[in-house]
């Protein structure tokens, strides 16, 4: 559970959305009220970031930490499926730079003023996005399901 004073700031100074692990950020407040936990609230450490699509839109969730305090926090924030950007906090947190070329890789958004935006996992010329749900998995890299026992079953 994220420090509710914490929160509170969020709430009343970005019209931050709280939810159980932490807030949901509109989108145009993000840079600011990532730069704001890290300088004047003591988040300094990048934990992790991850994308998720519902079936209205993208939400791209960033994980920081307060090393005093050992409060984390979970920094949401919905990015639409017609265009999916965003800004990049890699030059808040430089941890982030990997993290979000992942997410560009795995679902397709795209971080605006990301130093160095390109695919991370898949090889260049791969088509689509594989972490989307409308992603074909007929591909010649797609998942398909085994057509024999398992070596585990066969011994």
């Amino acid at each position: 559970m994220p420090a509710p004073e914490i929160v509170a700031v969020l709430a009343t100074r970005f019209s931050a959305t709280p939810d159980a692990l932490g807030v949901e950020i509109p989108a145009g407040s993000l840079l600011t009220a990532l730069r704001a936990l890290r300088d004047a609230h003591g988040y300094r450490y990048y934990v992790t970031g991850t994308g998720i699509e519902t079936e209205s839109s993208f939400a791209v969730v960033h994980v920081v930490r307060n090393l005093e305090s050992n409060d984390t926090l979970f920094v949401r924030v919905a990015v639409g499926k017609d265009a999916p950007e965003v800004d990049s906090i890699a030059f808040v947190y430089a941890g982030a730079e990997w993290q979000e070329r992942e997410i560009f890789d795995l679902f397709g958004v795209t971080f605006r003023a990301h130093p160095d935006l390109r695919r991370i996992l898949m090889p260049d010329d791969y088509p689509g996005h594989p972490l989307r749900k409308s992603f074909a998995m007929d591909t010649p890299w797609g998942y398909r399901p085994a057509t024999s026992e398992s070596p585990e079953a066969a011994s």
